[in-house]
């Protein structure tokens, strides 16, 4: 059977959220929900294969502690980006 688009939104937002750890789902979930819905199809690949990586990886990576595969590195600087404007207070 083939999953709908609507179907795959509503997962990839579910993985989003239910992550495994606290830390990425506050970085996930509420990025997902403000670009999930606008993205193109190459950039719902390259959101499904971030959502297939580990959160020790994805911390390390969103944090710069290590450096991401070529191929995620866009779109985790613009999570990322996102996660530091809602998450660290402003001076």
């Amino acid at each position: 059977m083939i999953e709908t688009a609507e179907a795959r939104l509503k997962r990839m937002s579910m993985r989003s959220w239910r992550r495994g750890t606290k830390e990425m789902d506050l970085i996930l979930g509420p990025w997902s929900d403000m670009h999930l819905t606008g993205l193109d199809a190459a950039r719902l690949e390259t959101y499904e294969a971030l959502l297939a990586e580990n959160d020790q990886d994805l911390m390390a990576w969103v944090f710069g502690q290590a450096v991401p595969p070529p191929e995620l590195a866009a779109l985790l600087d613009e999570i990322a980006a996102y996660a530091r404007a809602r998450l660290v207070p402003k001076a």
